[in-house]
């Protein structure tokens, strides 16, 4: 009976550690991540693991957007001072 509860223990042990070890993988892996690019007003795709930099179409076409207030707007969503 006694090898049949030290097994079973060690066995018990096992899966307890791998899934410790593999939520801390998710957490450091996938959810810090996206949780940082998002702290940092950027863009995260989820399905290629991506941190993007939202840009302006007027700051690719050299088009400035005409109303100032839609322009400060624009520019605050992006995390950017309003010039």
């Amino acid at each position: 009976m006694n090898r049949t509860l030290e097994r079973l223990k060690l066995i018990f042990l096992a899966i307890f550690a791998v899934l410790t070890v593999s939520m801390l993988i998710w957490q450091f892996g996938w959810i810090a991540p996206q949780q940082n690019c998002e702290r940092a007003r950027k863009w995260w795709d989820n399905s290629q693991r991506v941190c993007a930099q939202p840009i302006l179409i007027s700051d690719i076409t050299g088009r400035v957007i005409a109303d100032p207030q839609a322009r400060a707007e624009a520019l605050k969503a992006l995390g950017r001072e309003p010039k």
